[in-house]
């Protein structure tokens, strides 16, 4: 996603607002404009867990606002607490004992053609089902649209890694979402 120059400036003016004046209204204002997105960000990488995602989005705003004053605008504000909200994401899941990293065997095999309506497997909950390295560079990809060099940079992974990840997890969709249709 692309940011418009002028979100890119109504962003400035409000951290401008914020860090001249510890203006509130700004904040809120910021906190308004990129929440949404953010939560979408982490709970997906989180595997839909609600709760937790509303946990790193808070976790996210107070680690960007105390690198607020730091922040240098190389990139978007969006991009910026995006990459802010990957690692906290990172650290939750290492604090939960939670893998980056499940093999594939051990991944659950998608609900046979006979489950329950409810249980019938759609696009976001193959998502969901991915291991955790899987899902994190799908949405980095796919969604996010960051290239597999920035990927490895902000997973600290090979880019060879990121590509195989990415393969992987559409092959595991897509044999998902067939066993869906069948």
């Amino acid at each position: 996603m692309k940011a418009q120059p002028a979100a890119i400036g109504i962003d400035r003016d409000l951290v401008e607002a914020i860090l001249e004046l510890g203006d509130e209204q700004a904040f809120r204002e910021l906190y308004r404009r990129h929440t949404p997105r953010l939560l979408g960000f982490v709970t997906r990488l989180l595997a839909g867990a609600a709760p937790e995602g509303e946990d790193v989005v808070q976790e996210t705003w107070i680690r960007a606002c105390k690198r607020l004053e730091r922040f240098q605008w190389r990139s978007t504000f969006s991009t910026w607490l995006l990459g802010i909200g990957l690692n906290v994401v990172r650290d939750h899941l290492r604090r939960s004992g939670r893998s980056h990293t499940v093999p594939a065997n051990l991944v659950p095999d998608p609900p046979g053609p006979h489950a329950a309506h409810e249980d019938r497997i759609d696009l976001e909950r193959a998502i969901r089902m991915l291991p955790d390295d899987f899902r994190m560079v799908l949405a980095l990809h796919d969604i996010e649209g960051m290239k597999h060099h920035e990927i490895a940079e902000r997973l600290e992974i090979p880019v060879g890694t990121t590509k195989s990840q990415l393969y992987r997890a559409r092959q595991m969709i897509r044999q998902w979402l067939s066993e869906k249709t069948e």
